[in-house]
């Protein structure tokens, strides 16, 4: 990490952080989206790459004896999207990638909700929260809704 980034990030929560990361993720999936669009093969590899290292370390940080079921429902979350990037960018669709796209940033708007202190437990706000309510696609591709408010862990 450059040491301008590390300043920028200095003093951010760890809520913060992980919207960051999110955030990091979105920039290179639309990346390999524009790469796609312009048939750019090695750009989008590029991407591709990147926003898989992002989600391998999300998934590498969660802390699943202390997580349970939000954690769990996490690690589901990171396997489902790692497959479909890799499946976006083995057929170079921009319909795969912006559904990918979609799913990130709607986790990511709820740590953001998170970050901004909505959906924080009053009881203990001194802990690490997860988003209090998460859309996380299941194997059918359908949402499902995981209640994680109260739940302490790190991701």
């Amino acid at each position: 990490m450059g040491m301008y980034q590390e300043h920028a990030l200095e003093g951010a929560s760890a809520v913060e952080l992980v919207v960051a990361l999110y955030d990091g993720i979105l920039r290179f999936l639309y990346a390999a989206s524009t790469a796609v669009e312009r048939g750019d093969a090695t750009g989008r590899r590029i991407a591709v790459k990147r926003a898989l290292d992002i989600i391998i370390h999300l998934q590498a940080r969660l802390r699943m004896d202390v997580g349970g079921r939000p954690a769990q429902a996490l690690s589901e979350f990171y396997a489902s999207i790692f497959a479909q990037i890799l499946q976006a960018s083995q057929s170079a669709s921009q319909q795969k990638f912006e559904h990918a796209i979609e799913c990130v940033r709607n986790v990511r708007d709820a740590w953001r909700q998170v970050a901004r202190g909505e959906g924080v437990p009053a009881a203990d706000s001194s802990s690490e929260a997860t988003p209090a309510t998460v859309h996380l696609p299941n194997r059918a591709g359908s949402p499902e809704r995981d209640a994680a408010a109260t739940a302490h862990w790190t991701a």
